[in-house]
C-alpha cells in the first residue's frame, strides 16, 4: 500500500505517520493511541523530570505492545550570564507591574536537562523502539547505550549540513524539519539566532535535498496537517511524515483554553518564529509579547534560561505572554473533532485515496 517501506520496516509500524513529540502537551495517552492506530505515537521528555518519565512510560508499557518513540533534547546547557539575565527581567518588567507581579521577586529556574545518565536509564529500562533527539545527538558514550538497547535512532536536521553530519554520526533516519514546523527549531549547527529564524529552508525545499545528500531514509516535517502535504512529501522522496500541529486539535492534547481557542483562529500569516519564550527560535502563534518584545530579539537569555523570567506572565496572562506553539499549517487541521487514533487513520486512508487518484488520472 505505500511504496517506500523502509520507515515501515524500520520502526515495525504500519502508516508512515509520526506524531510530533511536542512538550508539554503530548503524555502517554496520545502516544499510546497514534500507536495503537498503525503510526508512531512519541512521548517527549523535555519538560519532564525522569520520575515523570518514567511514570508515562509505565502507562504506555501498559496499554500498547505497538512500537514508540522517545523524545528527549540534547541542548548544551547554559553558562550563567546574569548580566543579560538581569537585562531581561528589565525588559519585562513593565508588564510585572502591569500584572500586579513583583518584578525583583525571584523566579523559579527553568532546569530542564539535556539528554543525560539518568534520562539514559530509562532508555535502557523501557527499551521504545525509537528514541529521537533534538538539537543534535547527544554525546557518544550515551548514544552508544541508546544504540545498544537496540532503539532506532532518529533526529532533526534544518539543513543539509546538519542532515548529513547526522548520518555521519549513525541516526538511522533523519527528520528534515522545515520552517513551517511549529515549536522549536532542531538546529544544532548554529546559534545565531537572527541568522538561523531568518535563513531557514521551508519543508518542500528542504526534504528533496536532504533525500538528495543521505543515504538514509528521510521524515518530513513542517507544514503538513492534510493528506494533500502527507501526498507531496512522500512525492519528494520522504519515506514518512511527522505531523505536529493538528495533533493539537485532538482531546487528548493537553493545553490551555488560551491556546485551544487561538489555534481555532488560525491563519496562513498567524504565525511568527520567535526566541522570547525561551532563548530559541521556535515558531508559535503570534500575541503581544511576541508582537511587542520580539519575535527575536537577542536581550532574550541563552536556551532554556529565558523562560523562567516569562513563567509568572503566563500563569496570569496565557493569551497574552504564553507560547502558543503551532505550525503555519494549523488552518487545514480545522474542523475534525476526531482523536488522535482515528486523526491517525483518516490522514493514512486519506492520502492513499488522493495518491491512488493521482495515480488514475496519470494513466
Amino acid at each position: 500500500m505505500w511504496a517506500d517501506r523502509r520507515i515501515l520496516d524500520l520502526f515495525g509500524i504500519e502508516l508512515p505517520i509520526i506524531q510530533a513529540p511536542m512538550a508539554g502537551p503530548c503524555f502517554a495517552d496520545i502516544a499510546i493511541a497514534v500507536s495503537e492506530a498503525g503510526g508512531l505515537g512519541s512521548l517527549p521528555t523535555a519538560t519532564l523530570s525522569p520520575e515523570e518519565a518514567r511514570s508515562e512510560l509505565q502507562i504506555i508499557r501498559q496499554q500498547t505492545g505497538r512500537p514508540f518513540n522517545v523524545n528527549f533534547f540534547c541542548h548544551r546547557e547554559p553558562r550563567p550570564d546574569p548580566v543579560r539575565e538581569a537585562g531581561w527581567r528589565k525588559t519585562l518588567a513593565p508588564y510585572y507591574r502591569e500584572l500586579g507581579l513583583d518584578p525583583d521577586k525571584p523566579n523559579a529556574p527553568d532546569d530542564r536537562a539535556p539528554f543525560n545518565d539518568a534520562l539514559c536509564r530509562l532508555v535502557e529500562e523501557f527499551r521504545p523502539a525509537v528514541v529521537s533527539f533534538h538539537f543534535g545527538l547527544p554525546g557518544q558514550p550515551l548514544l552508544d547505550r541508546v544504540r545498544a538497547t537496540g532503539a532506532r535512532i532518529i533526529s532533526s536536521a534544518t539543513t543539509v549540513a546538519e542532515a548529513r553530519r547526522l548520518e555521519d554520526q549513525g541516526c538511522d533516519a533523519i527528520i528534515a524539519q522545515g520552517a513551517e514546523a511549529g515549536g522549536h527549531r532542531g538546529i544544532f549547527l548554529s546559534d545565531d539566532v537572527l541568522r538561523d529564524a531568518a535563513s531557514q529552508p521551508g519543508t518542500f525545499a528542504l526534504v528533496p535535498q536532504v533525500v538528495d545528500a543521505v543515504k538514509v531514509p528521510v521524515i518530513a516535517a513542517g507544514g503538513i496537517a492534510d493528506a494533500r502535504g502527507i501526498v507531496a512529501a512522500l512525492a519528494l522522496g520522504a519515506s514518512a511524515v511527522q505531523i505536529g500541529t493538528a495533533y493539537l486539535f485532538t482531546p487528548e492534547a493537553r493545553i490551555s483554553a488560551a491556546h485551544r481557542a487561538a489555534l481555532g483562529k488560525a491563519q496562513d500569516d498567524g504565525t511568527a518564529l520567535t526566541n522570547v519564550f525561551t532563548g530559541r527560535p521556535a515558531r508559535g502563534l503570534v500575541n503581544r509579547v511576541m508582537r511587542e518584545v520580539g519575535p527575536i530579539t537577542r536581550a532574550a537569555p541563552a536556551f532554556p534560561t529565558a523562560g523562567a523570567a516569562l513563567a509568572p506572565l503566563k500563569k496570569a496572562a496565557a493569551a497574552d505572554f504564553g507560547s502558543l506553539w503551532s505550525g503555519q499549517a494549523a488552518a487545514l487541521a480545522k474542523g475534525r473533532n476526531l482523536g488522535a487514533a482515528d486523526l491517525t487513520r483518516a490522514l493514512a486512508a486519506e492520502a492513499q485515496r488522493l495518491r491512488d487518484n493521482l495515480l488514475r488520472a496519470r494513466s
